[in-house]
């Protein structure tokens, strides 16, 4: 891991790059393939803790919008590494755990994204390690995202850590009688049982 000890970078410096990056992304011969194989990594979507705090979330309603939040997030993390000169812990950036889901979607088009950076000269930084939910509306990455002159951040998606923790607890109501425990990272289910074909 690369740290220095850097200041964040100026939003309007950040803002620029980002929106710089994003658009030689578009202008890439696989652009259209990460798209395509981002939104087909959907059976791999099995998360409780991120997509399902989004209200009535729904994978063909959503998961476009979120792609575009995801690799907006992926230029404004590339244009802070560049920045500072290679920091990892400062490009780690505060997301919402949607968008950060969706951004591990397009980093799992591994061989892509690399001939990707490899062509336009970005690292696309990650790493989980250093990844902290503790988005707050009004913190260095909403500022970084309004110097690139994106509009503004569906708030659908864009969830502070304090409601996504709300809707955390809702979901666990609704799903711990079904055996599922911690967030969905543990149930009681056996599977010593078939279950028998719907008719």
């Amino acid at each position: 891991m690369t740290a220095t000890t850097t200041q964040m970078p100026a939003p309007e410096a950040v803002g620029q790059r980002a929106a710089q990056i994003l658009d030689a992304m578009r202008e890439h011969s696989g652009w259209e393939r990460l798209n395509g194989s981002s939104m087909r990594y959907s059976t791999c979507w099995a998360t409780f803790t991120g997509y399902p705090t989004v209200s009535e979330w729904s994978l063909d309603r959503d998961a476009g919008p979120l792609l575009v939040e995801a690799l907006r997030v992926l230029a404004l993390k590339a244009a802070v590494y560049e920045l500072t000169g290679g920091d990892e812990e400062k490009a780690e950036l505060l997301v919402p755990a949607p968008v950060d889901e969706m951004v591990h979607a397009v980093l799992a088009q591994f061989t892509l994204m690399s001939r990707m950076q490899a062509e336009l000269r970005v690292v696309f930084p990650h790493a989980t390690e250093l990844e902290d939910f503790g988005y707050t509306r009004g913190c260095i990455t909403d500022d970084y995202y309004a110097a690139a002159g994106w509009g503004d951040q569906p708030l659908r998606y864009w969830l502070d850590a304090a409601e996504v923790s709300r809707r955390l607890a809702i979901l666990d109501t609704h799903l711990g009688p079904a055996g599922f425990g911690r967030g969905g990272r543990s149930h009681t289910i056996t599977f010593d049982e078939p279950v028998a074909a719907a008719v």
